[in-house]
C-alpha cells in the first residue's frame, strides 16, 4: 500500500510518532522511521543510535535523527532490549532518506511484551489514513 507521496509497506506496523516495526520472528523485531518522517525531515545528516543492550519501554526515546531542518527523537514502538543497531547509519545517515524501510533500519529489539503492545500499533491502511489526515490538516 502506498499513497502517491509516501510509501507504506504492507508487512509493517506503525506508530503515531512515525516509527515502523517489522516482526522478524517473535524473538526479534526491526525498528525504523517511516518514509513520511524521512521526507518531512528532508536531508538527514546525523543519527544517534541506541546502545546494544539498552532496555527501552514502549514510546520511550530510542535515539534521534538530525536533519538540515530539525532534530527529532526516535521513539521505540515496543518495549525490549536492543540487540543490534545499524552502524552503517553512523557514516551514511542519508540511507534513511533513500531506503527507510530496508537499508535505513535503526535497531533490532528483543521484545518484552510483544503480544500486549502490538495491538496499539497501526496497520498499514490505518497509518496511511493517519498520514493523509496530517497532510490535510497542514493545508
Amino acid at each position: 500500500m502506498s499513497d502517491a507521496q509516501y510509501e507504506t509497506p504492507p508487512d509493517l506496523l506503525y506508530s503515531k510518532e512515525h516509527e515502523w516495526v517489522r516482526i522478524v520472528e517473535k524473538s526479534t523485531v526491526t525498528v525504523g522511521i517511516t518514509d513520511y518522517a524521512a521526507k518531512s525531515l528532508h536531508d538527514i545528516v546525523y543519527v544517534s543510535l541506541p546502545t546494544v543492550g539498552l532496555e527501552v519501554k514502549q514510546n520511550s526515546v530510542l535515539g534521534s535523527v538530525e536533519s538540515v531542518k530539525a532534530v527529532s527523537d526516535i521513539y521505540s514502538p515496543i518495549s525490549g532490549r536492543v540487540v543490534a543497531v545499524n552502524t552503517e547509519l553512523s557514516t551514511h545517515p542519508e540511507i534513511i532518506n533513500k531506503s527507510p524501510y530496508r537499508d535505513g533500519w535503526i535497531a533490532k529489539l528483543a521484545p518484552r511484551h510483544i503480544d500486549e503492545e502490538l495491538p496499539s500499533l497501526m496497520k498499514p491502511p490505518e497509518y496511511a489514513a493517519y498520514v493523509k489526515d496530517l497532510i490535510a490538516q497542514k493545508t
